[in-house]
């Protein structure tokens, strides 16, 4: 924190989506594969639950209800002994678009120029998923991740009248604690924004001034693969951030969509979803990271100069 301020707004960042945008397949591939699961299978059932439970009344959330149909398959037997560890354990075999993790490597790199270093400029990483947080806790991105919004199991549920001193067993997954959809992915952006993640004081619900929030979004870069983040670009561009959309080469359709967000003024850029060194997509968030800390080199020394009277010289 700063002496005059909340924080020092001193931090760059980047929040990623993870399907589609680090990832060319969906997180719970190799976890359907360690389970001997038909993938497709398990996909075509999740699409159906909306209107099966319909014939209930039951309305169902469609962007996170495949977490109760993998929950039916842990209570059925077809995925038994699916605990958290498991789930981190299986998020090491999540294949990553070419380039990375080595990308996040060259992209910290940046901050190492001594102006930067001076100014005591960060680079953090964030990603903001409707998957699941222990198999991305488990991928070989994590080490260079500074948190993680996503979905989250409960194992063994506390019964009634549980010992709050005791810490709860483990066992397979068995209750949602947590998930995020495509709409509150929205809320991690404003915890980021307000520093909720780093200061348990604050709530994102407190009214804290823009000059007073830890990341301000004009700091902040958000990168997905496709639609369903309209709501996060959003919130993102219209606060003055930068947006990139991403796409699969190598996917019918992946590039018309991206184009089509680029288009409609949703994303700042787009570009494949490739990381190595030299590609278009490397470069933009390079220029982006390096934009942004020169402004905030920039706005420091404007800020100095308007509130500091130099003394009296010698003649």
């Amino acid at each position: 924190m700063s002496e005059k301020g909340l924080f020092l707004q001193n931090v760059i960042v980047i929040v990623w989506d993870f399907d589609k945008t680090l990832s060319p397949a969906y997180m719970q591939s190799p976890l359907f594969e360690a389970y001997g699961v038909d993938e497709d299978r398990f996909w075509e059932e999740v699409r159906a639950l909306p209107e099966y439970y319909l014939k209930a009344g039951v309305k169902l959330q469609e962007d996170t209800c495949y977490l109760g149909h993998l929950l039916s398959y842990v209570r059925h037997g077809r995925m038994p002994g699916l605990s958290n560890a498991k789930l981190r354990e299986v998020g090491g075999g999540i294949p990553l678009y070419e380039g990375l993790p080595e990308f996040f490597e060259r992209l910290q790199t940046l901050m190492e120029a001594k102006a930067f270093r001076d100014g005591d400029l960060r680079l953090e990483h964030y990603i903001v998923s409707t998957g699941l947080e222990e198999m991305v806790r488990g991928s070989k991105v994590a080490a260079f991740v500074d948190d993680v919004w996503a979905s989250v199991f409960i194992e063994e549920p506390a019964a009634p009248g549980f010992d709050p001193s005791v810490a709860p067993p483990g066992g397979e997954i068995s209750q949602i604690a947590g998930f995020l959809d495509n709409t509150t992915k929205t809320r991690a952006l404003f915890e980021i924004n307000k520093g909720v993640n780093v200061n348990p004081d604050i709530s994102v619900n407190d009214t804290i001034p823009e000059e007073e929030r830890r990341v301000p979004f004009r700091n902040m870069i958000y990168v997905a693969d496709g639609p369903s983040d309209i709501p996060s670009f959003s919130v993102v561009k219209e606060h003055g951030g930068a947006t990139f959309a991403v796409y699969d080469p190598h996917s019918d359709g992946h590039y018309d969509r991206a184009a089509s967000l680029h288009e409609s003024k949703r994303v700042d850029m787009f570009g494949p979803a490739s990381y190595l060194e030299g590609s278009e997509t490397d470069k933009w968030l390079h220029r982006q990271v390096r934009r942004i800390a020169e402004g905030i080199m920039k706005d420091r020394k404007e800020k100095t100069a308007s509130t500091v009277t130099p003394g009296p010289q010698h003649i």
